[in-house]
Formats: C-alpha cells, sequence, structure tokens
C-alpha cells in the first residue's frame, strides 16, 4: 500500500525545503559535506496521539526507525554516530542549530527537520502542547555529544564515515533528501 492509499498517513503539502550549513565551531563539528533540510510544512498533520503514530508510521515505510515521541532537548548536543529526522506534530518551537553560533529556526505543526550527523541542536522556546516525532535511518542507535573539544576531536571521524541514508524520510527511496544531499 503506497502513503496516498493510506488513510492514516500524513498527507504530504508540498516540497518547500529550506537548507541551512553551519561551520565546524571547534566544539560543534556540524556536518561538512550535508546540510540540514528543513521542510517547510510538509505534513497535513492534525495533532495529537494519531497524528504522532502516522507520522513514526510514515518513517518507518521509509527506513527511519528507532523512533520516540517528545520534545528537543534544551541543551546543545548531536549525534555523531546518525543522522536525524524531526517531525513536528502539534504545536511550535524555536529550535537552535548549528551551536552558539548558529541559526534559530521556527518549527510548527507539519513542519520536518533533517539533521546531519554532527549538527547541534537546542530547544529553546516550545508551546506547552509541543510534540515532535524523531527517528533514525535504519533504525541506528544514537550518541549525544555535548560540545566539548574532547568530544568533537573524536567525533570528526565518526561524522565522516556516517552514510548517506538510503531514503528520504517523508519522500521514500525517490524523495528531495536524495538529490539534496549527493554522494561524496
Amino acid at each position: 500500500m503506497s502513503d496516498i492509499d493510506d488513510p492514516s498517513a500524513p498527507r504530504l503539502y508540498h516540497e518547500d525545503i529550506r537548507e541551512y550549513r553551519f561551520a565546524d565551531d571547534g566544539l560543534y563539528p556540524n556536518n561538512p559535506r550535508w546540510p540540514l533540510l528543513h521542510y517547510h510544512l510538509a505534513l497535513a498533520v492534525a495533532g495529537g496521539l494519531e497524528s504522532a503514530q502516522a507520522c513514526r508510521a510514515l518513517f518507518e515505510r521509509h527506513g527511519w526507525s528507532n523512533g520516540w515521541v517528545n520534545g528537543v532537548y534544551s541543551f546543545h548536543h548531536y549525534h555523531s554516530n546518525t543522522h536525524e529526522v524531526l517531525g513536528v506534530v502539534q504545536g511550535t518551537a524555536e529550535v537552535f542549530f548549528g551551536g552558539p553560533h548558529g541559526q534559530i529556526v521556527s518549527l510548527c505543526r507539519g513542519d520536518v527537520v533533517v539533521i546531519p550527523a554532527g549538527v547541534a541542536h537546542k530547544c529553546i522556546d516550545a508551546s506547552p502542547n509541543f510534540v515532535v516525532i524523531g527517528a533514525y535511518p535504519d533504525g541506528h542507535d544514537f550518541d549525544i555529544n555535548h560540545g566539548t573539544r574532547e568530544e568533537h576531536d573524536r567525533a570528526l571521524g565518526r561524522i565522516e564515515a556516517v552514510p548517506r541514508p538510503s531514503t528520504d524520510p517523508i519522500f521514500g527511496p525517490g524523495g528531495p533528501l536524495l538529490r539534496k544531499w549527493l554522494p561524496q
């Protein structure tokens, strides 16, 4: 069954994708190869538990699993061993991407963000009803790094070794992530 035929699947609005690149600041490596992708209002979601389950199922159908339902940590952190997708199913948030010298991005219900390995992220403000679904390509476990010099130096090789995902978390194997994250 395709997502179009599945009544529980979030509906795809459009392909309005914003790209963000962040430099290595010596503490937060960010990603030298691939940009953060912000799919603005990509999903038509109603909010609530049903939307959370449907969004998580959509990610899983496209090979992004090991999912969770929660918010975004309120401290700068990054994952050096995997990429991450966040799907906003309820509420709004201001999330700082790229570390303290990065950029604040406003997220709202229906937004999806694909965060490349190494890119720092931190929630600085969220509505009380903010709910996000997180998942990882091929269900990878994730590490959490806090932006220390020691972590940074060890993380660089791990970040470089993380492969490009084989599918886009919302559009599948032919999705825009594969056009925007070209093999190196």
